[in-house]
């Protein structure tokens, strides 16, 4: 099971419980002389017991394990900035053996299987997977075969023989779905088999923030916890509408917070994995941020409408289209770019080579372009580097800036003037234009994201600052406008510009 750590908060109620009594019509009023009283009948049709629908769906879900060879090291220091420094105590390696449990279904009577990626891959770099063992309700236990995975969406498909048909469920229209449906959970949590919960769909298109092309799952308050990975989540008719994937949990333990695959996202990568093609998905080839408060208001803009472009990767289709880091994209092929239905997830899921209409605002103007998806590149490949705050000071002994005071009490930092020498120190050109950050006001919103002493800036409100008065009188113009945050483009050493939205302290 994965998990997206979050804080859990409890409503208490003074007086202790509150009892319910008689069941009919229910509704919301919104108060006691308003005409607009909201009526609403009793949910008809509300099961008595589950058990039949679940002693027909329970023989397709297994339990799946993995045996697994880990390649652990003898050096205690190893991996730490100490490697080597004491010699090689210890010396050399073993090999351990690992497990790792979780959930399944079968989808066809000659046995396919579904479950998540991360069930059925390796534990880390070290190890390696030596074999995967689907196990019935029954304890049948098979020897399974990886069909294909698919990291960036989490999904694997495995193949077991049987010299019988085997029980098998369907997908079901995830799209359909809606928030307070009922739904019934089945796997093997804490490798307990054949464990059934049932609770309802408590959000749809949820984003958990965890960023890709598929942050986008069904959420439930069905109990799911360690082991329930992989597993179906089942609507009414008995149809798969959702993969178990996640919970959000302090503890580890269920907290009534749990997400599930939709089934409009995983049916077509199953269908590609069995018939052992390649994974392609669209990629547009630009560096984003979510659209957030202080970011929408160095802009101008309205907040969680859109996501801005922090930076273009030379010859993709981004590029190519005339897109510019700077630029905030508001719609893609018609449909609205927002925090449930990100550009991501729009991109991702075009197929390469396709041409999609972009709307974007630059400067306040809206500008139309066409760009071609090119194929997105794997996770790994994705992922870049980030300001390291840890660093050594790159300044030396220059620790007083040169900007107006005004600057940087309403910047809440100090800059000096790009010398050479200070270029060399940067690891920077020496034809590089900006304003070094010399202090930083702990106590600013500068500060609290992460800017740093040695840090360029480059640009604000994407008005190239080339010297200190510079960045004067983009910032007086900002406190006339009434701004309450500008946009600062920084850089840091040889790395790619970064945007970081900033809220100007209070005179």
């Amino acid at each position: 099971m994965r998990y997206a750590y979050g804080i859990s908060a409890a409503l208490l109620l003074a007086g202790g419980a509150a009892a319910l009594s008689g069941i009919g019509t229910a509704g919301a009023q919104v108060a006691a002389n308003d005409s607009q009283v909201i009526k609403a009948a009793a949910p008809r049709g509300i099961p008595m017991s589950f058990a039949d629908l679940t002693e027909q769906l329970q023989p397709a879900v297994v339990n799946i394990s993995t045996k697994q060879k880990v390649v652990v090291s003898n050096n205690p220091f190893a991996g730490t900035p100490f490697d080597g420094f004491f010699g090689n105590p210890g010396g050399g390696s073993q090999v351990r053996q690992a497990q790792s449990l979780g959930s399944g279904f079968i989808i066809s009577p000659d046995g396919y299987i579904v479950t998540n990626n991360h069930v059925v891959a390796p534990g880390n770099r070290n190890a390696t997977v030596e074999s995967i063992t689907v196990i019935m309700p029954d304890r049948t236990e098979f020897d399974a075969t990886l069909v294909g995975r698919d990291a960036a969406s989490d999904i694997a498909v495995l193949k077991i023989k049987s010299k019988k048909p085997l029980p098998h469920v369907k997908f079901g229209d995830s799209t359909s779905a809606r928030v307070g449906d009922w739904v019934i959970a089945i796997g093997n949590p804490f490798g307990l088999g054949g464990t059934v919960t049932t609770g309802i769909i408590s959000a749809i298109h949820r984003n958990t923030g965890q960023g890709g092309a598929y942050d986008r799952f069904l959420q439930t308050d069905a109990s799911i916890n360690s082991g329930n990975s992989g597993g179906p989540m089942f609507d009414l008719n008995g149809n798969v509408i959702g993969i178990n994937n996640a919970i959000i949990s302090p503890t580890g333990g269920n907290v009534g917070i749990g997400f599930a695959i939709p089934a409009e996202v995983a049916v077509p990568i199953v269908n590609t994995l069995r018939k052992g093609e390649k994974i392609e998905r669209g990629y547009l080839g630009v560096q984003i941020s979510p659209l957030t408060e202080d970011l929408a208001a160095s802009l101008g803009l309205p907040k969680n409408r859109g996501e801005f472009i922090q930076s273009v990767v030379p010859g993709e289709g981004a590029a190519k289209a005339g897109i510019q880091a700077g630029d905030v994209i508001v719609k893609v092929n018609d449909r609205e770019v927002t925090p449930d239905q990100t550009l991501s997830y729009l991109v991702a899921n075009q197929p390469v080579g396709t041409k999609i209409p972009i709307e974007l605002i630059r400067g306040g103007k809206t500008i139309k372009v066409t760009a071609t998806l090119g194929e997105r590149p794997s996770e790994e490949e994705l992922a870049t580097d980030s300001f390291d705050p840890d660093s050594e000071d790159p300044l030396g002994t220059e620790k007083d800036g040169s900007s107006t005071e005004a600057t940087a009490k309403a910047l809440g930092v100090s800059v000096v003037e790009l010398t050479p020498a200070i270029a060399r120190q940067l690891g920077v050109p020496s034809s590089q234009k900006g304003v070094v950050v010399s202090t930083v006001d702990p106590n600013s919103d500068a500060a609290r994201k992460g800017i740093r002493r040695g840090f360029l800036i480059i640009s604000v409100n994407r008005v190239p600052v080339n010297n200190v008065a510079d960045l004067d009188k983009v910032i007086n113009a900002a406190k006339q406008a009434n701004r309450e945050a500008v946009l600062l483009q920084i850089q840091r050493g040889a790395r790619d510009p970064l945007f970081i939205a900033v809220r100007l302290n209070e005179n």
